[in-house]
């Protein structure tokens, strides 16, 4: 588990916690191979069908909320409201018949769609 600590700043969060698997380190090392002033952005928006959706998004611009994460060589940036959400989470990146996808299993989550890409809390 990958635990960052950030400055007293904003006390609403204290710790980003969460896991990337092998697969998932693998597919945005190269996602990410000619992309060197690019990150990946994880947030977590209303909608879905059971309320919040996570979105993956490449980016080169820092906002003023967010937190860069740096795991081994990789940046991910989160914006401190999904931080929330993403807390204690594990990121997988898993392929299937049907579609090649990032996963988040999340603790936080007391329920999902059965496709997987919405939960609620």
């Amino acid at each position: 588990m990958i635990k960052i600590e950030f400055d007293e700043l904003d006390s609403n969060v204290e710790v980003c916690d969460f896991d990337l698997t092998d697969n998932a380190k693998r597919k945005l090392r190269s996602v990410f191979e000619n992309k060197e002033d690019s990150f990946l952005r994880l947030s977590v928006v209303s909608g879905g069908c059971n309320g919040f959706s996570y979105t993956f998004d490449i980016d080169n611009e820092l906002k003023d909320n967010d937190l860069k994460i740096e795991i081994d060589d990789l940046t991910i940036v989160i914006d401190n409201t999904s931080n929330s959400y993403v807390n204690g989470s594990t990121i997988d990146f898993v392929e299937e018949l049907q579609a090649s996808h990032f996963k988040v299993i999340n603790p936080n989550a007391t329920s999902s769609c059965s496709c997987g890409t919405s939960f609620s809390i």
